[in-house]
């Protein structure tokens, strides 16, 4: 028995003209189709040309023409598949040296060494060395990039409880940086969120122990303040190398929900100061007036004292005068008092009468 080759098989299979084949007996001159695998009604072909892969795999060998250097241009006669694996090691070699020993850090940046994942220390800006990777890795931080966190994100609402059970809609940012590289790259695995997380729970403590009117009105400066320094006090407690600049409040006002009860409640105070505010001047005036009163008989008193009868005296008179003056008198005359008669012509009679002439009585 004879075991002929997979492929030795289906060469004699592919090879065959049986007429009862599919391919039939066709060689050009009979029916049906010629079989494609069978030899051409002329004989053999002649010897194929060799193929861009093959002219390929004979350089790649080193068996074609090149002068013997495997047919690659540029390089010694002679060279060995080592020395070729050798030069391309030394270049791979030499680029990772270059790429991860020498370090370009800006002039706003720091850059943060590790050895084998242990701080070695803190690059300045400039051109600087150092071992290359995995040994070494620097981490460049931009400390003097100022970001900006803003509360909420995008058009939402911030609800946040007053002191006096209000509730109120903040907007406000927070402009921080970076203060110490080597405790912001090892403290904090997300610088973001820790800064949101600090800014939200320091504002919401903040506000917590105001009122909405200061919320609303000149307690904003105050609240940013306290704000600030309670977040920088969280971030130096988490040792986050963070700086806090400012917090700004953006907007305050009342939740959507209730502006229209919200602005009653402020017509409503607004009347209560002014009612307040009228009190206290009307009581202004009625002090005034009595501390005037007040000092009038100081003043009355002081000459009382330095002469009590004649004081007395002008006392009863101004006194009775103020009486008598708004009261209807009535005038009882006493016994042999001739009473006032008003007569016309008193002046007439009371001229003297010329005397007579002497000579004329002659």
């Amino acid at each position: 028995m004879t075991i002929l080759p997979r492929w030795g098989k289906r060469r004699i299979i592919l090879a065959s003209d049986n007429a009862k084949g599919p391919w039939g007996q066709g060689d050009g001159d009979g029916e049906g189709p010629r079989n494609p695998w069978s030899l051409p009604p002329g004989g053999r072909r002649g010897p194929a040309k060799p193929t861009a892969l093959d002219e390929f795999l004979k350089k790649a060998r080193g068996s074609g023409g090149g002068g013997g250097n495997g047919g690659f241009p540029g390089l010694p006669s002679g060279a060995s598949p080592r020395l070729l694996w050798a030069i391309g090691t030394a270049l791979l070699v030499g680029a990772w040296l270059v790429f991860t020993s020498i370090h370009q850090i800006g002039a706003q940046q720091r850059g943060v060494v590790t050895y084998f994942g242990r701080y070695a220390g803190t690059l300045a800006p400039g051109l600087q060395l150092t071992p290359p990777a995995p040994i070494a890795r620097v981490e460049t931080v931009d400390v003097q990039r100022v970001r900006i966190e803003n509360f909420p994100r995008g058009d939402g609402v911030n609800l946040t409880l007053t002191g006096d059970q209000n509730i109120v809609d903040l907007t406000y940012s927070v402009r921080w940086n970076v203060a110490d590289p080597r405790d912001f790259v090892f403290q904090l695995a997300e610088p973001e969120e820790t800064v949101r997380a600090a800014a939200e729970s320091a504002m919401r403590a903040v506000v917590a122990t105001t009122t909405l009117d200061q919320a609303l009105g000149a307690g904003r400066t105050t609240i940013e303040q306290r704000v600030a320094e309670t977040m920088q006090a969280i971030l130096n407690s988490y040792r986050s190398g963070v700086r806090i600049q400012d917090v700004s409040i953006n907007r305050a006002a009342a939740p959507q929900q209730i502006v229209d009860d919200f602005n009653k409640v402020t017509a409503a105070q607004q009347e209560a100061v002014g009612a307040v505010n009228k009190a206290r001047s009307y009581a202004q005036q009625v002090i005034a007036s009595a501390q005037g009163e007040a000092a009038a008989f100081d003043r009355v008193y002081e000459q009382y004292r330095l002469s009590p009868e004649v004081t007395r005296r002008r006392m009863y008179y101004e006194t009775m005068e103020a009486v008598l003056a708004k009261s209807n008198k009535t005038i009882v005359e006493p016994q042999g008092v001739v009473p006032y008669l008003p007569v016309p012509n008193a002046r007439q009679v009371a001229e003297p009468t010329p005397a007579p002439q002497q000579g004329g009585a002659q």
